[in-house]
């Protein structure tokens, strides 16, 4: 019987991310599963939205379980860590001996030392198994793809949606793609785009990206995908990537040049959407009805955001906001301040604020209004099902204002209505709900939201692309769309 090893290997690094992802991040069960390893991998990963859970739900073959690792996007991987996760992937599939590897990937991993880390990934799998051996590898929409990735690898799958609702599926299509790879040749093309887009310019909730997406099914040959890239990375292969696999090159070429005539054509229509805070809250304010969700974009933790940043607490604060709800604020020190004081209490905090780049701690009296130990399980589109560990969390109403604001002690984006639920609060029951997240929350919310907008305050995910310090882009790509060449 055909033997697939699995094995995942997920980081989404943000270069300017002000803190290194370290072993702990990887070990710890936050709003990702932790590490696990071997057959432990059947039992954690059944029925998730994750991509080696649909790889293993409909794989035929005999399944080699190595590990899966992921952690919540941030700063570089530290080397040991990616150097020692590696090493556990390659000595599996050297002891194992199996017919070919499947690997949840990203496809935005960097360290210190490879800037293209999953490439690197695969290089050190084929110092082992050889230039022959079967290689299917799913990626995350964002991916910031290299030709050298693309040479290394036999067949590469790639979320469809943003919010990634598919990744399970994703993980199926890889199952399937690599059936095919085993059963005959298959051949691919790869396209590289020559613009950024900003990443609330990327859902595939909205045009461009929603037809180039929906096209990508109607094309010729077994597969055709595209990543959007991930902005937050100063590597050279940042950006839009087109892979296609047929089997003739012909095929793959026809349905890689259709995407790419897409995307090229696209250009102009790609929109950041990009509101300042105080515009923010006052649309948020005036309109007819609620709840208007207000997105803190630029502080996304699933996109490297500190998670602690205040500027949008400030604007809603500033601006008169009632019945305004935000989660989840990342202060640890808060929330044990709070679990000490006992529900009702009123105590004077600094909320937020660690990294003073961004913003600077909000001083406030806040009373009490409830307390979780932070665990529970996501019923949204996007997660459902997962478990997630948040560890001591808080609700705190900021006195004199009608502003309540959710603490938590672990980093994880607010894609999922539970973020507020853990503490009681109900999101479609007030006026303005915000959230730090760029575009998964849209999967949950827009269930309960009246209206949807983004709110640009200083972080470390930048979405305004013009403003980003690149230093390390390839010659000729353009810092978005109709922006000028980068030289």
């Amino acid at each position: 019987m055909t033997r697939i090893a699995v094995a995942g290997f997920q980081h989404e690094t943000n270069t300017f991310a002000p803190f290194p992802t370290t072993m702990e991040l990887f070990e710890q069960r936050g709003g990702w599963p932790e590490l696990v390893r071997g057959s432990a991998l059947f039992k954690r990963f059944k029925g998730l939205n994750i991509p080696l859970s649909g790889f293993m739900e409909v794989c035929t073959h005999e399944i080699v379980p190595i590990l899966w690792a992921g952690a919540e996007p941030g700063g570089y991987v530290d080397q040991n860590v990616f150097d020692s996760i590696v090493s556990e992937i390659v000595e599996g599939v050297q002891s194992a001996q199996p017919d070919a590897l499947y690997l949840d990937l990203h496809g935005a991993m960097v360290t210190r030392t490879h800037p293209d880390a999953e490439a690197e990934i695969l290089r050190r799998v084929r110092a082992v198994a050889g230039d022959d051996f079967p290689i299917a590898v799913s990626l995350d929409l964002h991916g910031n793809m290299s030709r050298a990735f693309f040479d290394l690898s036999t067949v590469v799958t790639v979320y469809r949606t943003y919010p990634h609702v598919d990744m399970a599926d994703t993980g199926a299509r890889a199952a399937h793609l690599l059936d095919a790879a085993l059963q005959g040749p298959v051949v691919g093309a790869f396209r590289q785009g020559d613009y950024l887009i900003p990443i609330t310019a990327q859902s595939t909730e909205y045009a461009p990206a929603q037809s180039i997406y929906a096209a990508l099914a109607a094309q010729p040959g077994l597969s055709c995908d595209m990543t959007m890239g991930f902005p937050p990375a100063d590597i050279p292969d940042v950006g839009p990537v087109i892979f296609a696999y047929a089997r003739t090159q012909d095929q793959a070429d026809a349905a890689a040049d259709a995407i790419a005539g897409m995307l090229a054509a696209a250009e102009p229509d790609f929109d950041d959407r990009l509101m300042t805070a105080a515009e923010a809250v006052a649309h948020a304010m005036s309109a007819p009805k609620g709840p208007v969700v207000i997105a803190d974009v630029q502080d996304n933790p699933g996109a490297g955001g500190t998670m602690d940043t205040t500027g949008l607490i400030r604007a809603l604060v500033e601006g008169g906001a009632e019945d305004a709800v935000l989660s989840m604020l990342l202060d640890p020190a808060a929330a044990q301040a709070a679990h000490a004081a006992g529900q009702g209490a009123k105590i004077n905090l600094t909320l937020g604020g660690g990294f003073e780049t961004y913003s600077e701690p909000y001083a406030c009296t806040c009373e009490v209004e409830a307390l979780s130990d932070g665990r529970f399980r996501f019923t949204g589109p996007m997660f459902g099902g997962s478990d997630a560990d948040l560890g001591l969390v808080a609700s705190l109403r900021i006195k004199g204002s009608g502003v309540t604001v959710v603490v938590g002690s672990k980093r994880a984006q607010n894609a999922d209505q539970e973020m507020f639920r853990v503490v009681g609060i109900e999101p479609a029951d007030h006026k303005i709900v915000c959230v730090k997240s760029a575009v998964h929350f849209i999967a949950d919310y827009k269930r309960v939201a009246a209206e949807i907008i983004f709110a640009e305050t200083p972080g470390a995910n930048p979405c305004n692309l013009e403003a980003v310090p690149y230093t390390q882009l390839r010659s000729g790509l353009r810092l978005g769309p109709g922006v000028p060449l980068s030289t």
